[in-house]
């Protein structure tokens, strides 16, 4: 039983070094990138897969980055934005009118979805509308929710609003 529980102990001390070392891997591999690099990683992480990520990051040099980013076609998505939406997404903070795709280069897939974003639709994201500004798309929602509304293809407005259990009536982060 003694053998066990140091097992289990060592395990999960080696588990959450390995976490905390592979998130400083990323930060590093983020910090080595000029600012102008850095910028341009930030614009289209939130429509890049964990596995285009960690190629983008891989590459040695900026022109392979770029290239990377074109051979994938996020480059193209983003260019073929509206003007205005472009504008938006490299504010950082979303705006009434603009579309769903400069969305999801905003704030990422949604957490959960209901409709079809070309008619009507309700797209809800964890956190809130500020935070999500400043950290993207955090995979933590501290008991707040924020519901985007879109109609043929463009947001038309957002609620934050907490996360309530409708079992229990209190706050949670689970799909409403």
């Amino acid at each position: 039983m003694r053998h066990g529980q140091q097992l289990l102990h060592w395990t999960g001390v080696l588990l959450g070094t390995l976490v905390v070392l592979v998130g400083c891997t990323y930060d590093a591999a983020i910090q080595r990138l000029s600012l102008a690099e850095q910028s341009e990683f930030y614009t289209y992480r939130q429509v890049m897969s964990p596995a285009q990520v960690h190629t983008y990051l891989a590459k040695g040099t900026a022109a392979e980055r770029t290239a990377y980013l074109s051979q994938i076609g996020v480059a193209q998505r983003f260019q073929a934005l509206d003007p205005v939406d472009r504008n938006t997404v490299l504010s950082g903070m979303p705006r009434p009118g603009m579309s769903a795709e400069a969305l999801l280069f905003l704030w990422g897939d949604p957490y959960y979805t209901d409709g079809d974003a070309r008619r009507y639709a309700h797209w809800h994201y964890l956190g809130s509308s500020m935070s999500r500004g400043t950290y993207g798309n955090p995979s933590w929602g501290f008991g707040n929710r924020v519901d985007v509304y879109l109609v043929d293809g463009h947001v038309v407005g957002w609620v934050d609003s907490p996360v309530i259990d409708s079992n229990s009536g209190s706050s949670d982060d689970r799909r409403p």
